[in-house]
């Protein structure tokens, strides 16, 4: 906080950010997207550990990769265009957030550890505390929201 007096600008401690950390990137499709959203995510993560003195842990740092490329992998293996990731996060959790130009609802199928592929929504559903697919005018958004707290 800093407060003014006279004109003279006095710290008070530490300025405490007030909305989420917010960033989005845009991926073509082409080869090496998957590990440069990763990366973009890993970037996300210390930016909130920086910003906003977030304590985030070894396990909750690797939940929100996890989460990024599953759902990356999906819009690339599945939508005919482009996609966006959007990441928004506080010292809580992190929101991840991808749009593709597919109208096609994943498929979460059923728990299955003879399957080979196919586990991606399981996971995600596994790591976050909420996972919510919506229709957009151009395909579809798929949202999990990541705690960061360690259990």
């Amino acid at each position: 906080m800093t407060e003014y007096l006279d004109g003279a600008v006095i710290p008070t401690g530490f300025d405490v950010p007030v909305e989420p950390l917010r960033q989005g990137a845009h991926y073509s499709g082409e080869p090496g997207c998957i590990a440069r959203a990763r990366s973009f995510a890993s970037h996300f993560i210390d930016r909130l550990r920086t910003e906003w003195c977030a304590t985030i842990g070894p396990r909750s740092d690797g939940a929100v990769l996890l989460v990024v490329s599953e759902l990356i992998t999906n819009a690339d293996r599945h939508s005919k265009g482009p996609y966006i990731l959007e990441l928004e996060g506080t010292p809580a959790s992190v929101t991840v957030s991808v749009y593709d130009s597919s109208g096609a609802v994943p498929e979460r199928y059923p728990r299955d550890p003879e399957r080979v592929g196919r586990h991606g929504l399981e996971i995600v559903h596994a790591l976050a505390e909420a996972v919510v697919v919506e229709h957009v005018p151009v395909g579809k958004r798929v949202k999990a929201l990541v705690p960061l707290t360690e259990a």
